[in-house]
């Protein structure tokens, strides 16, 4: 009897290939009675949104989109994971992160571009047992997010619109400006990086450690890349050099080669470039 119940689990486990979450593994739970953050219909709204643009970008890539929405779940994160021949990219969206107290509509997008980033970030990849794996870094999705996702997403708003109650430190708008010519250019680039504050600050919260600040950038330098979780502060520095980056987010990373689509120090950019505290150039 006992085999006949652990066959299917191993099986099941062979079939798919699975990333870790949005945020490392955590207790923090927030169930349906809790909430403080989204209400279920921002929840949809959020996620037609994102997969509306996103479905055939995925049939591009010979796969199937496949968003599960778990609003039900007090589990404060959110995972992705595709089949073994990568044909079915799957994503599941639980309620408990997008009822979190710090949690926005925009964070939310770019929640959801971070797990689309461990299909099509790009390079650099996991190695997982010395192989390299289908999914992009954690620091990569991150930057992957803003420079190419959610500027996608957001490109015909009114972006002016949605950051005019906004709190923007002064250091945020100096250099969006710095980056970018047209008003319409570093509105984007503002609400690009006051999204991933709020998701870092969650990040924050979900590790126990202090809060990121735009104008403290993780000062540590790695030897190799890391393929894990960055601390909230270098994950703030991934998401809003990914908004500073001047690259157009049609043009395509690559999955094999770093530099394509990206910013770089060996492209000469002086800003919007993978922070050192997860890359190694």
């Amino acid at each position: 009897m006992k085999k006949l119940i652990v066959l299917p689990m191993i099986l099941f486990a062979s079939a798919v290939y699975a990333c870790d979450g949005v945020l490392p593994h955590n207790d923090l739970r927030i169930p349906m009675d809790k909430n403080e953050g989204l209400s279920r219909l921002q929840y949809d709204q959020v996620i037609n949104k994102v997969q509306k643009i996103y479905e055939p970008i995925a049939v591009e890539h010979g796969a199937v989109l496949k968003i599960a929405r778990k609003w039900s779940s007090s589990t404060v994160n959110a995972g992705t994971y595709r089949d073994e021949e990568g044909k079915h990219w799957h994503m599941n969206l639980y309620g408990g992160l997008a009822r979190h107290p710090f949690m926005t509509e925009d964070a939310y997008a770019l929640v959801i571009c971070h797990e689309l980033g461990h299909h099509i970030g790009g390079a650099p990849k996991k190695i997982i047992k010395k192989k390299q794996d289908w999914s992009s870094t954690e620091g990569q999705a991150d930057y992957w997010a803003n420079l190419k996702c959610l500027r996608r997403v957001f490109k015909d708003e009114n972006n002016s619109a949605a950051i005019q109650d906004a709190e923007v430190p002064a250091i945020v708008t100096k250099e969006c400006e710095a980056s970018f010519r047209l008003k319409s250019e570093t509105d984007l680039c503002i609400r690009l990086g006051m999204a991933s504050k709020a998701l870092t600050k969650i990040s924050a919260v979900a590790r126990r450690t202090e809060t990121p600040e735009f104008e403290t950038p993780d000062s540590s330098i790695v030897t190799q890349h890391y393929f894990k979780h960055p601390l909230p502060q270098c994950r703030l520095d991934s998401f809003f050099q990914g908004a500073l980056c001047q690259r157009d987010f049609a043009t395509a990373v690559s999955q094999v080669h770093e530099r394509p689509g990206t910013c770089h120090p060996d492209h000469g950019d002086q800003t919007g470039n993978r922070p050192l505290c997860w890359y190694k150039p």
